[in-house]
């Protein structure tokens, strides 16, 4: 693996992080608690009982599964392009994870589930735009 693509990832990790906090943390938490059941509220853990390091190896996954697709397979190297695959990556993933969860169980409202896919397509998308202008500095 190239640096590029290490610092890429490490670079998408951080970035998936903080977008992360602001998005999930700070402009829809209200939202997301009203749209979630009673089930998710009794086993989601508190901020003071979350497991950082797992929310970082989590974050890092994401940024080095972004920066491995955009500079090993795909050449995606600008912002625009980064974002748009992001996105549609993002939208994908989320789409399958949450529809798959929503029939399975009751963790969450329809509502809180097309909140939290917008939500994470729209978190990949900027991390995606993020790790692209990286990977296509010269």
């Amino acid at each position: 693996m190239n640096n590029k693509i290490l610092i890429g990832g490490l670079i998408g990790g951080v970035a998936a992080f903080l977008l992360g906090w602001v998005i999930y943390g700070m402009a829809l938490h209200g939202v997301l608690e009203a749209n979630a059941t009673e089930a998710a509220k009794s086993v989601q853990r508190g901020d003071e009982n979350m497991i950082m390091w797992a929310m970082i190896l989590g974050n890092l996954a994401l940024g080095y599964l972004l920066a491995i697709i955009y500079g090993r397979w795909a050449n995606i190297s600008t912002f625009q392009s980064g974002a748009m695959a992001g996105a549609v990556l993002g939208l994908l993933w989320a789409l399958s994870f949450d529809m798959i969860m929503y029939a399975m169980s009751t963790m969450m409202t329809m509502t809180g589930m097309i909140i939290d896919i917008v939500a994470f397509a729209v978190l990949c998308a900027l991390t995606g735009g993020i790790v692209a202008w990286w990977l296509g500095r010269k």
